[in-house]
C-alpha cells in the first residue's frame, strides 16, 4: 500500500510533499513530532510507546514470549514498550538483568526497554543492585507488588535520584486487600465476593507523593483506577511535585457495573465504580493523567478459566488500545485525536526518554474506516483474555514502521532479520 506523508505539520489535510512506495527514505529535516497526518484513507501517526507491558520472559514463556509480545505490540501500532520486572529471575542484579537483555536482543521485533526491580526478588526487604543496572534500565519498579515499608521506599527514592532514574510504583497496601478479587462495590456485595478497597491504592499513592516531594525523586504512578488517586496527583502537580501517572483503556471505558463472573474481567487494580471511571476521564481531559498504558498482562487459558474468584489477575490489551480509545473517546468527542496521540506516544516518550516519533521513522498507519468486532482469536499475543471481546471498533492497524523498517504489514509480522 502507498503511504502518504507531509513535510509540514498537517492535520486532516490530504496535501502531501512526497509519496513513499515502501522504501521509507531517511526523514532528514522533518519535524513532525506532534503531527497527526491523514491520507485519503488512513491516518499516519507517530508510533505508540507503552510504558507498562508484561512480556513474561524469562521465566513464564507459557504465558507470552518476547517475540509474541512484541509482534502483538507492532500489530497495535507500538514500536516501543517498557517490560515490567516480575520475571524469573527478577532483574534485580547485573546478572539477572543480563538474562533478560539477551532474550530482548535476540528476539524482540520492536524496541524493548527493561525495568530494574526496586527490591531483591520484588520482596520489599532489601534494595536491588540499582547501581549496577542504572545505565541499562528505563526506570525502577516492583510492579505487581507495592513497596510496603515506607523507609524502604524512601531509600529507593534517594538511590534512584542519585542515579538520575525514576521510581515507577504499583501502589497497593497489602493489609487493605482482604483477599479481594474485584472492587469492593455493588457487584462484590451482591455476589458475596471479597472486595478490594479503593484505599488500598490511594493510601500508598498519598504516601509516595509525600516522599517524592520530600526527596525530589521523579515519580510515576502505575495504572491509577480511583477518583482519590486522580485528586491526590492533581494536587501534587499543583504543588510542584515531579510526578506523572498512567491509566489503562479498561479503566476509562468500563466500571464494575458491567462485570461478569469470568476471568477476562479480573485485573489488578480492579474495575472500579462508575464515579471512578468518570474521574479518570476528567483527569485525561484536564491533563492530570499524562499517558495511557495497557498493562498488557497475558496468562494461559487455564489460568483465566476460574471465574472472578479463582483466575489470575491480568488481561491483554496492546492490540486493542488504539481502536478502542479512538472509537469510544475520539469519535464520541471526549478527546481529540491529537490528544490521544499525545497520551499514547508523545507524553510517554518525553517522560521516559524514549526515542522515536515520525522524524525518526517510527510511525503507524491506521485505517479509520475499518469497522470490526474485537476477536481474541486474531490476537498475535499468546494471551487471549480481554473484557472487550465482541466490542465493535473503528480503526485497524495497516502498517507499523520502526526506525524506517517495516515490522508489521497489514496482517503480517516481518521476521526480525528483515525488520
Amino acid at each position: 500500500m502507498n503511504v502518504y506523508f507531509a513535510k509540514d505539520t498537517v492535520i486532516g489535510e490530504k496535501k502531501t510533499s512526497f509519496i513513499s512506495d515502501g522504501s521509507f527514505p531517511h526523514y532528514e529535516n522533518l519535524n513532525m513530532n506532534h503531527a497527526v497526518l491523514q491520507t485519503a484513507s488512513c491516518f499516519v501517526l507517530p508510533s505508540f510507546a507503552d510504558v507498562h507491558v508484561h512480556l513474561r520472559e524469562p521465566g513464564f514463556s507459557y504465558k507470552e514470549t518476547i517475540p509474541s509480545g512484541t509482534a502483538a505490540a507492532a500489530r497495535g501500532g507500538y514500536t516501543a514498550v517498557c517490560a515490567m520486572p516480575n520475571l524469573n529471575p527478577v532483574p534485580d542484579s547485573d546478572e539477572h538483568l543480563a538474562a533478560e537483555e539477551t532474550l530482548i536482543r535476540e528476539s524482540a521485533k520492536i524496541d524493548v526497554f527493561p525495568y530494574g526491580a526496586i527490591t531483591v526478588g520484588q520482596k520489599g526487604e532489601q534494595l536491588a543492585d540499582m547501581d549496577a543496572m542504572a545505565s541499562r534500565v528505563i526506570a525502577f519498579s516492583d510492579d505487581g507488588r507495592g513497596v510496603q515499608d515506607e523507609d524502604m521506599m524512601r531509600r529507593a527514592m534517594l538511590k534512584a535520584k542519585s542515579l538520575g532514574k525514576m521510581i515507577v510504583a504499583h501502589c497497593e497496601v497489602n493489609e487493605l486487600l482482604h483477599g479481594g478479587c474485584i472492587h469492593d462495590g455493588a457487584y462484590a456485595k451482591a455476589h458475596g465476593l471479597p472486595g478490594i478497597s479503593s484505599e488500598s491504592e490511594w493510601r500508598q499513592v498519598e504516601r509516595d507523593l509525600r516522599l517524592s516531594a520530600e526527596i525530589g525523586c521523579p515519580y510515576h504512578v502505575c495504572h491509577i483506577s480511583t477518583k482519590e488517586s486522580v485528586r491526590l496527583i492533581r494536587e501534587a502537580k499543583t504543588a510542584g511535585v515531579d510526578v506523572t501517572c498512567e491509566t489503562a483503556p479498561h479503566y476509562l471505558l468500563m466500571h464494575d457495573g458491567i462485570l461478569k463472573d469470568e476471568g477476562r474481567f479480573k485485573m489488578n487494580p480492579p474495575l472500579r465504580a462508575e464515579a471512578d471511571r468518570d474521574a479518570l476521564l476528567e483527569g485525561i481531559v484536564d491533563g492530570t493523567i499524562d499517558m495511557i498504558a495497557t498493562d498488557h498482562a497475558p496468562h494461559s487459558a487455564e489460568e483465566k478459566s476460574k471465574g472472578l474468584l479463582g483466575s489470575s489477575m491480568g488481561i491483554v490489551g496492546i492490540e486493542t488500545a488504539f481502536p478502542l480509545l479512538y472509537t469510544y473517546l475520539v469519535r464520541r468527542g471526549v478527546i481529540s485525536l491529537e490528544k490521544l496521540v499525545s497520551l499514547m506516544s508523545d507524553n510517554p516518550r518525553a517522560r521516559f526518554g524514549i526515542t522515536g516519533g515520525l522524524e525518526n521513522g517510527c510511525f503507524t498507519v491506521f485505517d479509520p474506516e475499518a469497522v470490526y468486532e474485537i476477536d481474541p482469536a486474531e490476537f498475535l499475543s499468546m494471551g487471549k483474555s480481554t473484557p472487550f471481546a465482541g466490542w465493535q471498533v473503528h480503526g485497524r492497524c495497516r502498517m507499523t514502521v520502526s526506525h524506517g523498517k517495516i515490522v508489521y504489514d497489514d496482517g503480517t509480522v516481518r521476521p526480525t532479520a528483515e525488520a
